[in-house]
């Protein structure tokens, strides 16, 4: 049985979201996954990689902490968590000017700040009211590159989440991109199977900005 719905924005800002950190751990074995999984969908622009690169809901950083092994590129991110972000810049995966506290729905850069603006299981708990609004700043930000890599589903689904409503939803994030901004141009896209991979079941996509 599951709670009462709660305020997602409340949540991921507040205990959940620190006890959401928490269990998460740049181990070696994560952090080995993750390269594995940026070196696959690096190779679709490892031509004309990034230089500047905005990741939306890092929490403690593991696509940032392996991402200067594979790209030349200043990173930069916006986080809701103040245990997250704290633990970002005790670490030192950013410096502080490039780390913003909010949510993908609004972030503080200009249009077209930087050239790869992404999300790694961020749009999963986004609820859909919301969802059309972050993906409006995602696509403004960027001035090259937009990446999701999420759960997918063909239909949209709302799934309980450790005894909450309205915190984990399934959806094809790649075709409402495709929908919403009909001039991106897909790139690649792609499985990340989790027996074999490591990396949670996530479907991936790349799409450019003309």
């Amino acid at each position: 049985m599951t709670d009462q719905p709660i305020d997602p924005k409340s949540a991921w800002s507040g205990a959940f979201g620190a006890d959401y950190t928490a269990r998460n751990l740049a181990s070696d074995q994560a952090l080995r996954d993750r390269t594995l999984m940026w070196a696959r969908m690096g190779q679709s622009f490892h031509l004309e990689p990034p230089t500047s690169i905005l990741e939306v809901g890092p929490n403690l950083g593991i696509n940032l902490r392996v991402l200067p092994q594979l790209v030349h590129a200043s990173l930069h991110a916006i986080e809701p968590n103040p245990a997250a972000r704290d633990q970002l810049l005790s670490e030192k995966v950013l410096p502080p000017e490039n780390l913003h506290a909010g949510f993908g729905d609004s972030i503080p850069v200009a249009d077209g700040a930087v050239e790869l603006a992404f999300t790694a299981g961020v749009l999963i708990h986004v609820e859909p009211a919301r969802l059309p609004a972050t993906l409006d700043e995602i696509y403004r930000v960027s001035s090259k590159y937009v990446l999701c890599a999420e759960y997918f589903s063909p239909r949209p689904e709302a799934l309980p989440y450790r005894g909450h409503e309205g915190l984990l939803f399934k959806n094809d994030f790649g075709g409402l991109y495709m929908d919403r901004f009909p001039d991106l141009k897909l790139i690649d896209y792609g499985f990340f199977w989790k027996r074999a991979s490591g990396i949670d079941d996530i479907t991936w996509w790349l799409f450019r900005k003309p």
